[in-house]
């Protein structure tokens, strides 16, 4: 009996090439491929699943276009790699991403992509302890790793507290805590964070390498400096491939109901 007759298709009335992705998500989940595994030829996965070489290609750009899969010229088709670990549960927020990034072993690199003075959201109003259509600064940049995009960071601040910062001050890449801290004379900024997902607008799949809709990893958070102060609330959307959430560990001798 040939590989492919061991797969039975649930749907065959679903597109050839979507049968394929969910049989390739689901390898993927598996406890067989990590990142940087190469998964199998375009002509093994065809061999094996019944279907042509052009149907798995399309299959297999799809994931990539998703940030599931990459090309790599040389060693073929592979899980990625995470470019970036980002630590979510440390008290003081004063490192940021430069130094996160940095602190992997990456380059780190800011590009701004918008900056203005505006009018908070009911939502943004509420996270920073302002009236709704207080006045604020929004500073976004994308980030990237080693000259990988990463992530997308949408930052608000109340314009009370930097009301002469301009794009100048963040368009070479300037860290916002230094600014902060030398400038405003923000000593400590601590941290809430809340991490989900979200999918990618048309604009942050276009800045990420995904397709529009692709789920992304999300991360807000709502800073605060040492004496309660809100500072800032922040929306980054991260790619899903390349990032990782990491958590430091916990001592599980005590058991759950400690």
């Amino acid at each position: 009996m040939s590989e492919s007759e061991n797969i039975v298709w649930m749907d065959e009335a679903m597109p050839a090439y979507r049968q394929i992705q969910l049989y390739l998500e689901e390898l993927l989940a598996g406890p067989d491929y990590g990142p940087g595994d190469r998964i199998p030829s375009e002509r093994v996965l065809a061999e094996r699943l019944g279907r042509n070489r052009m149907t798995v290609r399309k299959a297999i750009d799809g994931l990539v276009a998703k940030g599931l899969l990459e090309r790599n010229s040389t060693s073929g088709t592979r899980v990625p790699i995470p470019r970036l670990t980002r630590p979510v549960d440390s008290v003081s927020l004063m490192q940021g991403m430069r130094r996160v990034i940095q602190a992997g072993g990456g380059t780190a690199h800011s590009k701004l992509l918008h900056f203005e003075q505006k009018r908070a959201s009911a939502r943004v109003a509420a996270s920073l302890d302002l009236e709704e259509g207080a006045e604020i600064v929004l500073v976004r940049r994308l980030w990237t790793a080693d000259e990988t995009p990463v992530c997308i960071e949408t930052t608000h601040l109340p314009l009370a507290l930097v009301p002469d910062l301009a794009a100048q001050d963040l368009m070479d890449g300037g860290s916002l805590y230094e600014l902060l801290h030398d400038r405003y004379g923000v000593e400590e900024i601590y941290g809430e964070r809340k991490i989900g997902v979200a999918n990618s607008t048309e604009l942050e799949g276009q800045l990420l390498g995904l397709e529009p809709g692709t789920p992304c990893l999300l991360l807000e958070l709502r800073a605060t400096d040492k004496n309660g102060r809100p500072i800032e609330f922040t929306r980054s959307v991260n790619h899903p491939g390349l990032v990782v959430f990491r958590t430091s560990r916990t001592d599980m001798t005590a058991g759950p109901n400690a």
